[in-house]
C-alpha cells in the first residue's frame, strides 16, 4: 500500500478513479495505459510568456520563489495557456540551499552565485538541515496550487547533489566544473561529505512539496554529463540514489534527469527513479534499451527546434512520438527547458499535435 497526494490509501497498481493520480501524466511514469502521451515542457512556467515578464517586472528570482501568491500565478500561466498535462512548480533548485543557510544570489543573466563558495569541511558545516519551516512558502504555494489546479498533477522538484555542488564549489556556473572536479579527485572523503548533506537537503526538499500535495517530482542533474560513467558512479550515483530511495514510499512518481547523459543512462535508471528524462541527443528508443524495460521515459524535442517551421517541428514531434513507442511508458518534453525566444504559439500547437497524434489507448496493461 501507498499514500497517493490527497492522503487516500491506494494500491500502486490499482490507482484512485479520476484525480492526479489517475492523470495521463501520472498513469505514463507509471508505465500505464493512457489515452494520449501527456506532454508538459521544462521552464513552461517562464521567460517565453508575456504575462510572466510581466508579472517578474521588479521581482527578484529568489524573492519570487518565496512569494505564494506569485508562484501560483506563475506555475498556472502555462497550464491556462497550453494546456498541458501537468503544471511543474515554479521554483529554482537554489532555493533549498538558501534555506540551508547559504549566502547566494541569482544574478540576471549568470544564474546562481554564491557568496562564499564551499570547498572545506567548516564550509559544509554552514549547510544546516532544513524542514519545513525553512520553506514554508514552498508549502503553501503547493497547496494552493493543488486546489487551484483540480485533476491536473503538478510537478515538485530539486536539483540533485552534484549539481547543487558544482554551483558551491565552483562559486556559480561553470562551463569546465574544474574546481568541483579537483575536489572530487583530490579529496574524494571531503566531495562525500559535502554531496551526503546536499543528499539529506534535497530529500528534506522534495518531502516538503510531497506532503504539501505534489502528484510527482523530478529530480535535476543539470551538469551531470560532465562526468564519466566511472566517476558517476563512484562520486555521484550514490548520492542521488539516497534521494531517489528515500522517497520510496512516498506514494508518487520520482524522474531523473540530466544534460549530455547519453553515457550515463543505464546508471541514471540505476539510481531508482521511475522515469528517466532524455535529452535531445539520444533517441528514446536507443535511450529505452539503455535504461531497460522498467522505467518510462521522458523527452525529447530539441529546444532549438521549436525555432524551425511549423513543417519541421511537426515531422520531430511525430519521430519522438514514434520512437517513445519502444518505452513501457512515455512522456513528451523537451531535451531541455524551454528558449526566452520561444514563441508561446509554437508551445501550445505542439500539445495539441501531441495529443491528436497520440490519441487511442497508449502504453501497455
Amino acid at each position: 500500500m501507498t499514500t497517493d497526494t490527497t492522503g487516500t490509501a491506494a494500491r500502486d497498481d490499482e490507482p484512485r478513479p479520476g484525480g492526479p493520480a489517475d492523470s495521463p501524466f501520472v498513469r505514463a511514469c507509471r508505465r500505464r495505459p493512457v489515452p494520449h502521451t501527456p506532454v508538459w515542457f521544462m521552464r513552461q512556467a517562464g521567460r517565453s510568456l508575456p504575462e510572466y515578464r510581466e508579472i517578474r517586472a521588479n521581482v527578484a528570482m529568489l524573492e519570487s520563489c518565496r512569494r505564494p501568491d506569485l508562484v501560483t500565478e506563475i506555475t498556472l500561466q502555462p497550464v491556462r495557456r497550453h494546456g498541458v498535462d501537468a503544471a511543474i512548480l515554479f521554483s529554482d533548485i537554489v532555493v533549498p540551499v538558501a534555506a540551508a543557510g547559504i549566502d547566494l544570489d541569482i544574478v540576471p543573466g549568470t544564474g546562481p552565485v554564491v557568496a562564499e563558495p564551499v570547498r572545506t569541511a567548516a564550509d559544509i558545516d554552514r549547510i544546516r538541515p532544513i524542514g519545513r519551516d525553512d520553506v514554508d512558502y514552498v508549502d503553501e504555494a503547493v497547496r494552493m496550487l493543488v486546489k487551484e489546479l483540480g485533476d491536473t498533477p503538478l510537478i515538485g522538484f530539486a536539483g540533485a547533489p552534484f549539481t547543487l555542488a558544482s554551483y558551491l564549489v565552483e562559486g556559480g556556473p561553470s562551463r569546465t566544473h574544474a574546481k568541483t572536479k579537483a575536489l572530487m579527485y583530490g579529496e574524494p572523503e571531503l566531495w562525500h561529505a559535502l554531496a551526503g548533506r546536499l543528499a539529506e537537503m534535497t530529500l528534506a526538499f522534495l518531502r516538503v512539496q510531497i506532503e504539501a500535495g505534489v502528484s510527482a517530482v523530478q529530480l535535476f542533474d543539470s551538469w551531470a554529463g560532465a562526468l564519466s560513467e566511472a566517476d558517476y558512479r563512484r562520486f555521484v550515483l550514490p548520492h542521488s540514489t539516497a534521494v531517489l530511495a528515500g522517497l520510496a514510499d512516498a506514494g508518487v512518481p520520482r524522474i531523473h534527469f540530466g544534460v549530455g547523459t547519453a553515457e550515463l543512462l543505464g546508471a541514471m535508471g540505476e539510481a531508482g527513479a521511475d522515469v528517466v528524462g532524455v535529452d535531445w541527443r539520444t533517441p528514446l528508443d536507443v535511450a529505452t534499451r539503455r535504461i531497460g524495460p522498467d522505467r518510462a521515459v521522458q523527452g525529447n524535442l530539441d529546444p532549438a527546434l521549436l525555432l524551425a517551421p511549423w513543417h519541421v517541428v511537426e515531422a520531430e514531434v511525430r519521430r519522438i512520438l514514434e520512437q517513445g513507442r519502444a518505452a513501457p511508458g512515455h512522456v513528451f518534453n523537451l531535451g531541455h527547458g524551454v528558449l526566452p525566444e520561444t514563441d508561446p504559439e509554437v508551445l501550445t500547437r505542439v500539445v495539441a499535435l501531441v495529443h491528436e497524434l497520440s490519441a487511442g489507448p497508449v502504453g501497455r496493461d
